[in-house]
């Protein structure tokens, strides 16, 4: 057996393209695949997210034959825990990818590229200049605050005030100085255990739906954020803790989507107004919210997420029948 991939990153947070290896999935629509991928070919999500070859926080993206009309391409989502719904840092790494290997037609000055994700489908604008494309931004689905202003007694740390929004994905959005903590200050692993903490006891006790589907109707994860979530010119920190404790090292474009959301039914944004939001590793998107939207009985909101995507390398991986290491594992 051998897997082919591209290796790319958006903000610092890995994108393992799978170009080579997986046999065909035989289902239809985009839901269907992943659970067909989830039930039936597991065993390569971890050969490729997993050690020797990748590492805890390792992300992947598979494509698939696309089933939405008007669809570019489609594509399932893989992390250390299973496969997501929706990853903007991988649509801003397969915008520029889908123009790089001629999937889609190059246009110059923005080659439009419709990816069908498992939560819908997300329109990335790619900029092409001189024949290069470069910085990408999209629109996910209709994003919406679910869950506005609620308080959970977390064990170590007290009352909590959260919010849960959905971007292609549901998070619980809540401010890190409530942990003690502060950016720049604590470390990395202090803010994972208070976001994982978070995470574990809403998964318990809170209940999620979406009007869509039921297999979108889950918290995968908490993002911290500085709470500076007021328009403003400056930058707002956020990090993203999701899926087994995995960290992005990007600002997260679904989580800013999410973000932008409960900002908008808030009153902290106006439609048009663009925010900077920034990462643990400091790399940096833009948001903004380009229109009111309806998600089932949700107001919801259109938003714009951009970063830019760059190459780190290409592979060719193999598994040894006799090493059963090699089929992957993981230390954290």
């Amino acid at each position: 057996m051998t897997l082919t991939v591209v290796d790319m990153h958006t903000g610092g947070e890995p994108l393992r393209i799978v170009t080579g290896g997986y046999p065909k999935i035989p289902a239809v629509t985009i839901l269907e695949k992943r659970a067909y991928v989830r039930d039936h070919l597991d065993h390569l999500r971890k050969i490729l997210m997993f050690e020797p070859r990748g590492h805890y926080d390792m992300y992947g993206a598979l494509l698939v034959e696309p089933d939405l009309p008007g669809a570019d391409l489609a594509v399932l989502f893989m992390h250390n825990e299973g496969y997501s719904t929706m990853c903007g840092h991988a649509i801003v790494a397969l915008g520029r990818y889908a123009v790089d290997e001629g999937l889609v037609a190059r246009q110059q000055p923005v080659t439009t590229v419709n990816i069908e994700a498992p939560c819908g489908l997300v329109v990335a604008s790619v900029e092409v200049q001189d024949g290069k494309a470069g910085a990408v931004s999209f629109e996910s689905v209709a994003a919406f605050l679910f869950a506005r202003d609620q308080e959970s007694e977390l064990p170590g740390f007290g009352a909590i005030g959260f919010d849960i929004a959905y971007g292609g994905a549901f998070y619980a959005l809540a401010d890190c100085r409530q942990f003690g903590l502060e950016f720049g200050k604590n470390r990395v692993r202090d803010f994972v255990d208070a976001a994982t903490a978070l995470t574990e006891k809403l998964k318990a006790e809170f209940p999620l739906s979406h009007p869509d589907h039921a297999d979108l109707a889950f918290l995968y994860g908490t993002i911290l954020t500085d709470g500076r979530d007021a328009f403003s010119d400056g930058a707002t920190k956020n990090i993203c803790v999701f899926a087994e404790a995995q960290v992005d090292r990007s600002p997260t474009g679904s989580g800013v989507t999410a973000r932008l959301a409960a900002m908008h039914a808030k009153g902290e944004i106006a439609i048009g107004q663009a925010r900077t939001f920034e990462s643990i590793a400091g790399s940096r998107f833009s948001g903004s919210v380009t229109q009111t939207a309806k998600a089932g009985p949700h107001d919801a909101v259109i938003a714009r997420v951009g970063g830019r995507a760059y190459y780190s390398g290409r592979a060719e991986f193999i598994v040894e029948p006799d090493d059963e290491l090699g089929k992957g594992f993981l230390l954290r």
